[in-house]
């Protein structure tokens, strides 16, 4: 079979990847704020924003996501595509040691992967990768991936957060004592207060990481989090709270990074469940929401409205739907739906997730002229997770960026998506096509012309409310230097250091 070399770099120097002169100073412990406790220390079962940003610490995938969206080799140091784009040959960097000492080789990448499509394992990336057909290990360093339909983003998918690559020898113990080749080993971790990680010496970057290690602090409160850094309690405070934001911006012993990202809020319908299971209610819904208004209370303007997870800024946005409000066709569709008078319903909210919270207050309002009664009922993160999410009719969520368009839009619209089936139970025989469609066409026109009509069906036929992408923000004391906001939410410290 003729194959084709990858375009991508056979190595990436931290120099490089960076933009940092690796030369001055190793630091000591970075005390990072984060807002919960990590829901899952197993990467391929983590679903909150928070283990993001640990696992990002422990674990390296096969790729990553530059700060620019761009791709770049990370445990592979190559690859090569066929020209039909169905196999995907993977060339590993050699010497890369897991943090119990065993080097990394092409069987760890194989069992990783298997997990993730192991029903049992409740990977919510299990459906970009069913697109697998053959796992085969050539030799050590080398693995190859056949696949059952042509997919140039295969690479791409070795970005998400879950496919983080774990030993295989070590497999029963990731929730409690997690192992990875990451630049931090993990030391210690007390729910509800803080993680310790510690300096991967080994770490196959020469030169990084420049901590001594890094300490994730658990600070529920939005406003104590402002506090902690203002007061130097902590160095670096992740997903800065959009309230505070600008109170920190005057602050001169403070840097404030912010960038936009193509992670989403919305107001999720359980499509099985009445009066959800009526797409009326649902287009009523979302007619009623003034989504320009709802940005500025709900995330205090940094974000943007948008009617799918493909965000305004992108190519394949289709501008020609109308974002703006309609009461007078919500009215006449709720009657049609038998609801004339509206209708009374409970909306669950993470209480210590405000830009949800916000969310949930502004909807409750906005649905008020429809004659529908919203009682709002909060709960903790943890039972958020447990309980709610997934269970209940109606209630907020919030998702962080995902590498591609394709990641973005098919766990979530697919029928065989698993947030899908975790969210809103939703199925569009059309919307299944364009996805499908979608994945195996090359031409960027094409699929620009695909998903653009794929945001014009679920316009008409929506699973739930999606009401805008937001803003990542973080900000940290002067004395640290090397940190960037990233789209993807997460955090690269390889190069961080301190100068106090």
């Amino acid at each position: 079979m003729k194959m084709r070399r990858s375009f991508f770099g056979l190595t990436v120097s931290l120099a490089i990847v960076l933009g940092l002169s690796l030369s001055a100073y190793a630091g000591e412990a970075l005390r990072v704020g984060i807002t919960s406790t990590i829901d899952n220390l197993d990467p391929a079962k983590m679903k909150a924003g928070d283990a993001y940003v640990y696992a990002f610490r422990v674990f390296n995938g096969l790729i990553y996501i530059n700060w620019d969206m761009t791709v770049k080799p990370d445990l592979a140091e190559r690859w090569e595509i066929s020209d039909d784009f169905k196999t995907w040959t993977f060339y590993l960097r050699k010497g890369v040691k897991f943090h119990h000492g065993r080097e990394l080789d092409a069987e760890d990448v194989e069992v990783t992967v298997k997990r993730i499509l192991d029903k049992a394992t409740g990977c919510k990336l299990r459906a970009n990768f069913q697109i697998i057909e053959k796992i085969e290990v050539v030799d050590k360093y080398t693995i190859r991936f056949k696949l059952n339909i042509p997919y140039a983003g295969f690479a791409e998918l070795f970005g998400g957060r879950q496919a983080m690559i774990v030993p295989r020898d070590r497999i029963d113990t990731l929730a409690t004592k997690p192992i990875g080749t990451g630049p931090f080993k993990f030391k210690s971790s007390m729910p509800g207060d803080r993680m310790e990680l510690v300096k991967n010496q080994d770490y196959f970057v020469e030169g990084a990481p420049l901590l001594d290690g890094v300490t994730l602090i658990i600070i529920p409160e939005p406003a104590a989090r402002v506090t902690a850094l203002e007061s130097g309690e902590i160095d670096l405070l992740w997903r800065v709270p959009e309230e505070g934001i600008e109170h920190l911006k005057k602050n001169p012993d403070i840097v404030v990074d912010e960038v936009p990202t193509p992670g989403w809020v919305g107001v999720v319908m359980h499509n099985k469940i009445p009066p959800f299971d009526n797409v009326k209610v649902r287009q009523a819904i979302n007619l009623a929401i003034d989504r320009d208004q709802m940005v500025e209370l709900a995330v205090f303007g940094h974000g943007a409205p948008t009617h799918s997870p493909i965000p305004p800024s992108h190519p394949f946005f289709n501008k020609s739907l109308s974002l703006k409000p309609d009461l007078a066709k919500a009215k006449k569709l709720l009657a049609e739906a038998g609801y004339p008078n509206g209708f009374e319903v409970t909306m669950f909210v993470a209480h210590d997730r405000p830009n949800e919270e916000r969310t949930g207050i502004t909807t409750r309002e906005m649905l008020k002229p429809l004659g529908i009664k919203v009682n709002i009922q909060r709960a903790p993160w943890d039972k958020f997770l447990s309980d709610i999410e997934g269970k209940e009719a109606f209630y907020t969520d919030a998702f962080s960026a995902r590498p591609t368009i394709d990641t973005s839009l098919y766990p979530w619209y697919h029928s065989s998506g698993s947030w899908n089936k975790s969210l809103w139970h939703y199925s569009n025989p059309e919307v299944d096509r364009l996805l499908d469609l979608a994945r195996q066409t090359k031409s960027f026109e094409e699929r620009q012309k695909i998903y653009r009509e794929f945001q014009n069906v679920v316009f008409q036929d929506p699973p739930s409310l999606m009401a805008f992408v937001h803003n990542h923000t973080n900000a940290w004391r002067k004395w640290v230097k090397g940190p960037h906001a990233h789209p993807m939410m997460w955090i690269d410290l390889r190069g961080c250091m301190m100068s106090k």
